[in-house]
C-alpha cells in the first residue's frame, strides 16, 4: 500500500508563483513515475506533469513554461513549481505515482489563483 501526502496550495494572485510537494510512503519501489493532475470545476482531470524516477519529464502544453516539476527520490518526494500563475490555472491539484504496476492518487489541494 502506498500514501501521498501533498501540501502547498493555497491563493495567489495573478502572475505569482507556488510550490507543491508531495511525499509518497509505503512499499515504494525505486522505479516509479510520480506527477501532478489538476480538475477544475465542471472538468475532467487532466495531466499537468509528471517525471520517472530516472528523470524523465513530460508537461501538459498549457503549462509549459511555466510548472517545472521534480523529485528527491531518496525522500520519495516530488515537487510542483508553478510560476507566472493564470486564473485558468484554479483547480485542485491531485499527486500521483504509478509503482508497482498500481496507480494511487493523493486526496489533492486547492490552488486558487484570483486576484
Amino acid at each position: 500500500q502506498v500514501q501521498l501526502a501533498e501540501s502547498g496550495g493555497g491563493l495567489v494572485q495573478p502572475g505569482r508563483s507556488l510550490r507543491l510537494s508531495c511525499a509518497a510512503s509505503g512499499s515504494i519501489f525505486s522505479d516509479n513515475t510520480m506527477g501532478w493532475y489538476r480538475q477544475a470545476p465542471g472538468k475532467e482531470r487532466e495531466l499537468v506533469a509528471t517525471i520517472t524516477s530516472g528523470g524523465p519529464t513530460v508537461y501538459a502544453d498549457s503549462v509549459k513554461g511555466r510548472f517545472t516539476i521534480s523529485r528527491e527520490n531518496s525522500k520519495n518526494t516530488v515537487y510542483l513549481q508553478m510560476n507566472s500563475l493564470k486564473p485558468e490555472d484554479t483547480a485542485v491539484y491531485y499527486c500521483y505515482i504509478r509503482n508497482l504496476g498500481r496507480g494511487y492518487w493523493g486526496q489533492g489541494t486547492q490552488v486558487t489563483v484570483s486576484s
